[in-house]
């Protein structure tokens, strides 16, 4: 899944191809690794800073939708729109140096796809992203009560333990890695951008649970008692329900982009 290289070439007489034009190069995206990664401090640092900036985009717009208006479907929109956008510029901005994961899923989905042949992640770099997403997320939901004068550290009161909350996070986890996957098969990571972000935005009005999709977002929303946040007792079965909703992508990856057989001569 990283990005493709231009050929070389090494033979008198063999012109070099063209450059491509600014602009129009591969990039890498979620689920991939860039083709010549940056020192594994930098993208551990990017996977740190887009998901804290992810989250506190996330659980600001929450704030500031609550300080605006009582109207709850009002909120949805606001925060829903603004991670939308939020979240295509970090994917286009940080994709190049580390991939953009900003979810252990995906970066777990990597891992996986990599221990079974294919490019991903190696575990070494896996156990170094996790933690770093984490502690992102933590920091962004702390960064973004700060910015609206809310309590730094105040635990979530809100309760989504009901079970068909839990059922659509299985379901919007499990598309979320259909689509990142589907793209990577198909060759068309350069769109993950816009496509990424444009899932999670209709995942937020289409899924009971508003689409959290990914454990660190999950765990950095329970430190903060806002619009955004989910109470510590429901993490735990949200983060098992985004696993479960990972391993049903990944199976319909392989199902739907299973290779083709070539033709009988």
């Amino acid at each position: 899944m990283s990005a493709t290289e231009a050929t070389e070439h090494d033979r008198a007489g063999e012109s070099a191809p063209a450059p491509a034009a600014p602009g129009t190069e591969p990039q890498p995206a979620p689920g991939a690794t860039p083709p010549q990664a940056p020192p594994l401090i930098a993208r551990a640092a990017a996977e740190l800073v887009g998901t804290a900036a992810l989250v506190a985009v996330v659980v600001g717009s929450g704030i500031q939708a609550t300080d605006l208006t009582k109207d709850v479907g009002l909120q949805l929109l606001a925060n829903s729109t603004a991670t939308v956008f939020g979240l295509g510029v970090l994917i286009l901005l940080l994709g190049p140096v580390s991939g953009a994961h900003f979810n252990p899923v995906v970066t777990l989905a990597e891992w996986w796809t990599a221990r079974r042949g294919g490019a991903g992640v190696p575990l070494r770099e896996a156990a170094v992203y996790v933690p770093a997403q984490v502690v992102g997320a933590i920091a962004g939901a702390i960064l973004a009560d700060a910015m609206f004068g809310e309590p730094l550290v105040k635990w979530s009161t809100h309760d989504r333990s009901a079970g068909h909350l839990l059922l659509g996070e299985v379901v919007a986890t499990a598309g979320l890695i259909l689509l990142i996957f589907g793209l990577a098969r198909t060759d068309r990571l350069r769109f993950a951008p816009v496509a990424v972000a444009s899932y999670i935005g209709a995942a937020y009005w289409f899924t009971s649970s508003t689409s959290f999709a990914n454990p660190a977002v999950t765990i950095g929303r329970a430190f903060t008692d806002t619009f955004a946040g989910i109470a510590p007792g429901s993490v735990a079965a949200f983060i098992g329900m985004q696993l479960v909703g990972a391993a049903a992508g990944l199976a319909l990856v392989a199902l739907i982009f299973m290779p083709g057989r070539k033709p009988a001569e």
